[in-house]
């Protein structure tokens, strides 16, 4: 009987609750549900929030609060995961009021709205893409921030994360036995990070693609391709000497250049 006299208490709490709550966002008192969006947004429950600023954002267009209001808004956005819209309204107000002292924060908060978005490597990465070009344009723009070590952290981590998803597809090129692909792909990653830390392992996938595409090659294409397989040997014996790799490196290149001297290419 307690039990039951307990949760009928309970429920009632909730609906006169949800009843106060209901009651100030149907008054049509722009004054009363800014006070008390702010006092929802003060005790971070946004999702309370967030619904009563958007019925009074037309009602303060123009006047002081309008600021507040608008960025708060965008804050809320944020603040439910919605980072989409939340990019979308931060830029928003970066654009509309201009002169105000959140511009840069509200520039970066669009940006990092962005990073949010960035899915896991195997994803297609635009918004990857996005928050990096929009991390580097925060940068340009704002050089003496104090969020530009954040930004260029965050950019490299990004870009890592590229750098994975290219790496991952040279990969699967090679097992799956598309040699010219996988090398093409190698290529461009060590053009587009030229300080990857992870160039060791990259130049022996291209030499061992390298070597296979020679290796099923047409008869007429295979020596050629065995001495651009040498090249990359040199090239990385040069940077990497000594070592495990090295080694390895060492026994295709011996291999290769063994096949590159079959008298029968002489023909051609």
């Amino acid at each position: 009987m307690r039990k039951a006299l307990l949760f009928l208490v309970l429920i009632s709490l909730m609906l006169s609750c949800k009843s106060a709550y209901e009651k100030v966002r149907t008054s049509n008192d722009p004054v009363l549900i800014y006070k008390t969006a702010n006092s929802y947004f003060q005790k971070k429950e946004y999702q309370k929030a967030l619904p009563l600023y958007e019925s009074i954002i037309s009602n303060y267009r123009g006047q002081k609060e309008a600021e507040e209001i608008f960025y708060k808004y965008a804050q809320c956005q944020f603040q439910l995961g919605d980072y989409e819209a939340a990019s979308l309204y931060f830029k928003n107000f970066a654009n509309t009021f201009v002169l105000s002292a959140l511009k840069e924060e509200a520039e970066f908060m669009s940006v990092y709205s962005l990073y949010k978005q960035s899915p896991g490597y195997r994803l297609d990465q635009t918004p990857t893409e996005k928050a990096i070009d929009g991390f580097q344009t925060f940068v340009n723009v704002y050089p003496e921030s104090n969020r530009v070590e954040e930004c260029n952290k965050l950019i490299d981590e990004l870009r890592a994360k590229l750098e994975k998803k290219a790496f991952e597809q040279a990969l699967l090129y090679y097992n799956l036995k598309s040699y010219q692909a996988c090398l093409t792909t190698l290529d461009n990653l060590l053009v587009d990070f030229p300080d990857t830390k992870n160039e060791r392992e990259l130049r022996l996938l291209a030499i061992k693609a390298s070597a296979e595409w020679a290796e099923n090659s047409i008869f007429e294409k295979q020596k050629e391709r065995y001495l651009l397989t040498v090249d990359k040997c040199n090239t990385f014996l040069k940077k990497f000497p000594t070592g495990k790799m090295a080694s390895e490196v060492k026994e295709i290149k011996n291999n290769v250049i063994k096949k590159s001297k079959n008298s029968l290419y002489d023909g051609y």
